[in-house]
């Protein structure tokens, strides 16, 4: 006992506290302890204890860290993805919303149309050859199976790779968009797909917001749902702009090429392609080398999405680069001007395709164009001249050629229908037909000398003077004391009468000045005029349209006028040209001749500002005319040079393969004296320089019709132009007047 109480007593005196951090002892395994995972309350008592040795430690700790490091990616990873959830929904909602919101503000769906195209206007030649398209487009309608294969290949593989797999927007190439977007911090390719360009094009405005953008969308998503992807691509390749102009593929095409949509090379179609981006500043009539680069960049796009092989990219890039002139060129376009103003007054408001057929040769027109420019080229700076006009008509009043300028794409200004200038002693031959109908011949004699009416004296070319001549001879060599005279004979108002009767619509001036040609005419009208010495006297109606019909093939509107009222007798008609063919035979126009019988009048104004020659065969009447914008004279410059020689030029081509035909009328000379002697046109004075003669009063009297040149029997006559017409030898006997003072001088 005693010894059990002495360990006892020992064992209580002795307290054991538990031990957590140090290591265990083997020999105490039996010793109370308490593990750290064993504890229900973790103790925050500080404690110093030894670490373990790193090598035991590390593994440990290695561990620990990957857990907590996967345990933290994961989790942000996980929120990352929640949040993105979470806006995506928002986003949705929002998008939703703005959808809803434009949408709701467009017209409702049902009444969605395709709007029409703007109606084209196709002007071609009596060949059939295009002459020009024009209207809003400038050009017509192709159809895709119709064009060449490569341009909606081209158009494609720049503008919609995916266009015929996705649904009216491409998510992937809106997303490379915008990745692009935030990488180069711009727009460096468009999100926008042929459908999406097509739906502004035929519904939006051009802004840029948010809410076209949005309702830019919805109408995509309609056309592809009403329109297979054929149609879209096909409405899109015929409605979008392609710079200078040009509306639509066959419009570029025509423009940029001078051919159909049909016939272009790949070159070509990657080239038209290359406009859509900026069809203003990569057009290559702005900009051909930025135009180059970017047909290039087309080609390649096609190659790398396999629509065309190496061989094909080689042949394409190594094609010349286009090169067009700024503004549409070519004298045709004046013809289209010509045809665009007459139009409304023919058939209104065009409100669909139509095609206009006009009488206009296109041969003839390249003819007279070469000719007018040929002749500038090697005169314009040894001659002072820059422009030129041509005008040819045949016996019916159809217009077979017309220039209206040395170049259409540095003047638009038609020179042929527009310009008024002084036609010199071209308005001659209506001084002798006054002359002739108020019983004068071509073998009457006059004094060709110095004269004085009031203060006037009307000089001859180089102040030569020839004595007694016939009126035959003074027109073929434009004597002008001669035509002063019959002026004063017949009396101003005879002369402006006449002019008019033959086709001049011009305000003329009736004074005696008038007989040197000093009121201003047009070509046209100055060669319209010329008209009835060609066809037999009579005054036909002069058209550019011959025929203007609907696609459909509806005609709406035919020119069936047949020949207009006999303006001229058939005895005066034969006085007129047995005068008028000594200009071209001996006269001052002998450059004109060529194998046709021809007749025509040569006209110089003063200084030589303006130099003419009309002339006419059987088979066509031509009027020439060179001269200055400006007004500037020419270098000596008269209607027996520049003017005969382009006449000369364009007839012998124009006449090339027709038989031959003699002048219409016939007159017998009764012996008149002809002096052989040369003098050339005289310029035309200043009629402001005189007063004006005492004008003679003419005594109208009706003119009968007379059949001949598509002349019914029953045409009106004379009278239904409204003007007064002076005596002739139709319905009548020709009566002579002997009231000039001149007349008794001379003995006539």
């Amino acid at each position: 006992m005693g010894a059990g109480q002495t360990n006892m007593a020992n064992r209580n005196d002795r307290r054991i506290e538990p031990s957590f951090d140090d290591p265990r002892d083997d020999a105490e395994d039996d010793v109370f302890s308490v593990r750290e995972e064993d504890r229900v309350v973790p103790s925050r008592r500080k404690t110093t204890t030894k670490r373990k040795s790193s090598k035991a430690r590390a593994p440990e700790r290695g561990r620990g860290s990957r857990s907590r490091k996967r345990r933290g990616l994961f989790g942000i990873a996980g929120r990352l993805v929640y949040w993105c959830f979470v806006l995506a929904i928002w986003g949705g909602i929002a998008a939703a919303g703005i959808v809803i919101y434009y949408g709701a503000k467009m017209p409702s769906a049902t009444t969605w149309a395709i709007p029409d195209r703007s109606p084209n206007i196709k002007i071609v030649g009596v060949d059939g050859r295009l002459i020009a398209n024009r209207g809003m487009t400038g050009g017509e309608a192709v159809g895709l199976h119709e064009m060449s294969p490569y341009i909606p290949q081209a158009v494609m593989a720049i503008e919609d790779r995916r266009f015929y797999s996705h649904f009216g927007v491409d998510p992937i190439g809106l997303a490379r968009a915008v990745s692009q977007r935030v990488i180069h911090g711009r727009f460096t390719q468009g999100g926008s797909t042929l459908t999406q360009q097509l739906a502004k094009n035929l519904f939006l405005t051009p802004d840029r917001t948010l809410e076209r953008k949005v309702q830019e969308v919805l109408l995509a998503l309609w056309l592809e749902q009403k329109h297979t992807k054929d149609q879209i691509l096909e409405m899109y390749l015929n409605r979008v702009y392609f710079g200078s102009g040009s509306y639509g593929v066959e419009a570029a095409s025509r423009r940029y090429f001078g051919k159909s949509a049909r016939d272009v090379t790949l070159s070509e179609a990657a080239l038209l392609a290359g406009l859509l981006k900026a069809p203003s500043r990569l057009s290559p009539a702005r900009d051909p080398k930025a135009s180059e680069a970017r047909t290039q960049l087309v080609l390649a796009a096609m190659r790398d999405q396999g629509m065309i092989g190496e061989k094909e990219l080689a042949t394409a890039m190594s094609a010349p680069a286009t090169r067009v002139a700024s503004f549409w060129t070519g004298s045709e376009n004046y013809v289209a001007d010509r045809v665009m103003e007459e139009l409304p007054g023919l058939i209104g408001e065009v409100r669909s395709d139509i095609v206009v057929d006009t009488t206009v040769d296109m041969t003839l027109q390249d003819l007279a164009e070469k000719s007018i420019r040929r002749l500038i080229d090697e005169n314009g700076q040894k001659l002072n001249v820059s422009q030129g006009a041509l005008v040819s008509i045949d016996n019916s009043g159809a217009v077979r050629a017309m220039v209206g300028g040395y170049d259409y794409s540095t003047s638009q200004f038609d020179r042929a229908s527009e310009a008024r200038r002084q036609p010199g002693s071209a308005f001659k031959p209506f001084v002798y037909l006054a002359a002739v109908e108020q019983g004068r011949t071509p073998d009457s004699i006059r004094n060709d000398a110095p004269i004085q009416i009031g203060k006037w004296t009307p000089e001859n070319y180089n102040g030569k003077y020839f004595g007694r001549v016939t009126l035959k001879t003074a027109l073929a060599k434009s004597l002008n004391s001669v035509a002063a005279q019959l002026a004063m004979e017949v009396g101003p108002a005879a002369v402006v009468e006449a002019a008019q009767r033959m086709g001049i619509e011009s305000e003329l001036q009736p004074n005696v000045s008038i007989s040197l040609g000093t009121s201003e005419v047009t070509p046209l009208e100055l060669t319209a005029a010329y008209v009835p010495f060609a066809n037999g006297g009579y005054r036909p109606q002069v058209h550019i349209i011959q025929r203007v019909t609907a696609a459909d093939g509806s005609v709406l509107y035919e020119n069936t006028a047949g020949g207009g009222p006999r303006v001229i007798s058939p005895e005066v008609v034969g006085m007129m040209n047995a005068m008028m063919t000594g200009a071209v035979e001996e006269g001052t126009a002998k450059k004109a001749a060529f194998a046709w019988p021809a007749a025509g009048k040569t006209g110089t104004s003063q200084n030589s500002r303006d130099a003419w020659f009309v002339g006419y065969t059987a088979n066509l009447t031509t009027g020439v005319w060179f001269g200055n914008d400006d007004g500037k004279p020419m270098k000596r410059v008269t209607g027996g040079a520049l003017p005969a020689l382009a006449w000369h030029e364009f007839m012998v081509a124009a006449h090339e393969g027709v038989p031959v035909a003699a002048l219409p009328g016939s007159w017998t000379s009764q012996g008149g004296a002809i002096p052989d002697m040369a003098v050339d046109d005289q310029p035309a004075l200043d009629e402001n320089s005189f007063p004006p003669a005492p004008e003679q009063p003419v005594q109208p009297r009706p003119v009968e019709a007379v059949g001949g040149f598509g002349a019914p029997q029953d045409q009106p006559s004379t009278a239904s132009i409204r003007r007064p017409v002076p005596q002739a030898d139709v319905g009548g006997p020709v009566q002579r007047r002997e009231t000039s003072i001149l007349d008794v001088l001379l003995g006539n």
